[in-house]
């Protein structure tokens, strides 16, 4: 596995806090880009074009969002091992494995099950994503309407990226709960 060169922070412009902490147990591998958007694309876009200058667009760039503070090392590994061959790149994502209702509201208001769907071929996506510099800045910046992650964009553009499958401790702290589990699972590691 090649070594992760440069870590990219987008960051809001107005941000206070990153400069306060203390990043030197990176080595100087930590760069922040005070750029971030209104949006999630917007704020990997920006990000793109800021490090445009320490880049090149063949290079290939992860793309992870800090509400994931739980990734594995060896699913990291996997995603950059499984992807660096591919002409597309890919993401981590895991198959559902739970029964998929779709949702419909009644005439009051409460949410009832229109219908079952067919899990079999249905993932939830996960970051990091991994794509090719020029690549993805070109599916950000032709995307139409709401753009929910990356590979969403380079799916825009007619393209299929490789799912690799992560793993359930690759969680996306959403609700209050998430916070503790992800505590539990940090903890464990160290």
């Amino acid at each position: 596995m090649a070594p992760v060169e440069t870590v990219f922070v987008v960051l809001a412009p107005d941000d206070q806090h990153f400069a306060g902490c203390d990043w030197s147990a990176f080595a100087g591998k930590v760069e922040p880009l005070y750029c971030g958007g209104a949006s999630r694309r917007e704020s990997v876009y920006n990000g793109l074009v800021a490090a445009m200058a320490a880049v090149d667009p063949d290079d290939w760039i992860l793309v992870h969002d800090a509400a994931r503070p739980c990734l594995p090392k060896a699913d990291l590994e996997r995603l950059i091992a499984e992807c660096s061959e591919d002409r597309i790149g890919g993401l981590l994502a895991m198959p559902i494995a739970d029964t998929v209702k779709r949702a419909t509201k009644d005439e009051g208001g409460a949410q009832r099950v229109a219908s079952t769907e067919d899990r079999s071929q249905l993932w939830l996506a996960q970051t990091p994503q991994m794509f090719r510099v020029g690549l993805l800045a070109q599916a950000l910046r032709d995307a139409r309407g709401l753009v929910t992650d990356e590979a969403n964009a380079i799916e825009q553009m007619g393209l299929m990226p490789r799912l690799v499958t992560g793993n359930r401790e690759n969680l996306k702290v959403t609700w209050p709960e998430d916070l503790a589990i992800a505590e539990a699972l940090l903890g464990a590691r160290t």
